[in-house]
């Protein structure tokens, strides 16, 4: 009884410990949040609204379409089921699309049913006065800044740890978009932020400290906070958007 007493202190310290490193982490469950509508044949949920916009994800029905629209922030997305048509351009599952702040945005539709990840979106809850405004700048012809779209089959990946891979999707300023690749059994080094990271799991689950991260939820490491260190059982996809990270140091 003895043993059993001092085994639940200890493990209820430890418990304590973890919960304190952890404190300020965001992260969204699949049923976190309910599904709002867009319009008719689309609908979003909101994950984290941000000062540069929200992250959603966005459900298209089959057949359903947004307008033509004016971005307000640099809205990133990425085709995580179905299929979209930007225009002449189709995507898929994988393909990554980003749209500086200023673009213009032609009809975006999906014939046959799509789902979509969104960062830097206008889409928040109670902004519709920047919806409007979106609209209304898209009436305007001219095109704005370049979008810039990078394919599933596109870019390179680079390691950045025994079983770790990036590629990089955008860069702006001092702050990087990417996807990266975990490797079954992989461990990555814990590291601190020095902005807030948000993080889109895509495909597989990966423990971030002793947080748990499964396919389809987000993640929110606020400027400050600190991961002991990044690991995967199962090999896992996900995006990754922030500032370049610092590495702990040892020991």
């Amino acid at each position: 009884a003895a043993r059993s007493a001092d085994l639940r202190t200890a493990l209820l310290r430890r418990v304590e410990a973890s919960v304190r490193r952890h404190a300020g982490l965001l992260t969204v469950r699949s049923g976190d949040s309910p599904w709002r509508g867009v319009k008719t044949g689309v609908r979003a949920r909101i994950l984290w609204q941000g000062p540069q916009g929200a992250s959603v994800l966005i459900e298209f029905a089959p057949g359903a379409s947004l307008p033509v629209h004016r971005h307000r922030h640099l809205e990133e997305g990425i085709v995580l089921r179905g299929g979209l048509q930007l225009g002449a351009l189709e995507l898929g599952p994988g393909d990554y699309h980003v749209s500086p702040a200023g673009s213009r945005h032609g009809r975006i539709s999906s014939p046959s049913g799509a789902l979509a990840f969104l960062r830097g979106t206008s889409l928040g809850g109670g902004h519709h006065r920047a919806v409007v405004g979106e609209l209304l700048g898209g009436l305007l012809p001219h095109q704005g800044p370049r979008v810039h779209t990078v394919l599933a089959t596109q870019g390179k990946w680079e390691s950045i740890a025994v079983g770790a891979q990036e590629k990089l999707l955008w860069q702006d300023g001092d702050a990087t978009s990417r996807f990266i690749r975990l490797e079954p059994g992989s461990r990555v080094v814990g590291h601190t932020h020095d902005g807030d990271e948000e993080c889109m799991m895509l495909n597989g689950d990966a423990y971030f400290g002793d947080v748990l991260v499964q396919a389809g939820e987000f993640h929110l490491a606020p400027a400050g906070s600190v991961y002991d260190e990044v690991s995967s059982d199962h090999g896992a996809l996900l995006f990754v958007r922030g500032r370049a990270t610092r590495p702990l140091p040892p020991g």
